[in-house]
């Protein structure tokens, strides 16, 4: 089915030209790698954002404006000066464009780098990135991660910036995967939503995902993907349908 999607929809895409294209929404990820993580919850982390950007409904609302794509970009980030692009700006215009952002994926090795946890950095280099897009119709840092600040800059700080460059920050926190009674991750991973509700997230729209442990990595990023796409075609092609509403 996915097959299908991709080839269908992509066809559909390739009939815009890249140069005629408008942006509709420029989309920075940034995949937290710092010293909490181990090994094999890295490869969750980047196979599980590979298959979400795959997903049929992801796909679909990634290809549904050929006229006016999606740009992404991906970056990983840790200690204040541990911050690696892995794909840059790419316009989303075809199946091929998936296909290439989901390769890297699976061929990037895990850095070496700082055990720190610079989260305001990380929300700095986003906004660096999103700066680059800024003829988007939006511009949106999708940022992941499993703990909170404890080097660089502080969050809260760094939401200021956020909002005057109009730019919507989104969060998708990360629980603990190491066995534990159920009741007291839930506990932790509600503290951590919390910390990202009152200091990360910021635009009108801006809300926080939350995945239990790295091996809801995958679905929690597919319905994060799908609230940040399918809002932006619904009422974008709705605007389109009644242009003098």
């Amino acid at each position: 089915m996915m097959r299908r999607v991709l080839l269908g929809l992509g066809l559909a895409a390739s009939i815009g030209s890249a140069s005629a294209a408008q942006c509709r929404q420029a989309l920075a990820l940034g995949l937290d790698v710092s010293g909490s993580i181990d090994t094999h919850e890295y490869r969750l982390q980047m196979d599980g954002l590979a298959a979400a950007l795959l997903d049929d409904e992801v796909v679909a609302s990634l290809l549904a404006m050929p006229s006016a794509p999606v740009d992404i970009a991906i970056y990983q980030w840790s200690g204040p000066r541990d911050q690696r692009l892995i794909v840059d700006w790419t316009t989303v215009l075809s199946a091929a464009d998936l296909t290439r952002i989901v390769g890297a994926l699976h061929g990037v090795e895990r850095p070496t780098g700082s055990v720190g946890t610079a989260l305001g950095t990380a929300m700095r280099t986003g906004r660096d990135l999103l700066m680059q897009r800024t003829g988007c119709w939006k511009l949106t840092l999708d940022i992941s991660g499993d703990g909170k600040r404890n080097m660089g800059p502080r969050p809260q700080e760094i939401k200021t910036e956020m909002e005057a460059a109009s730019i919507t920050v989104n969060a998708l926190v990360i629980g603990a995967d190491s066995p534990r009674l159920g009741d007291v991750r839930q506990v932790e991973i509600g503290e951590l939503s919390a910390y990202f509700n009152a200091n990360v997230i910021v635009g009108a729209d801006s809300f926080v995902q939350t995945a239990l442990g790295f091996a809801a990595y995958e679905e929690a990023m597919i319905q994060k993907l799908k609230r940040e796409l399918e809002g932006l075609v619904i009422g974008s092609v709705s605007d389109a349908r009644h242009p003098y509403r």
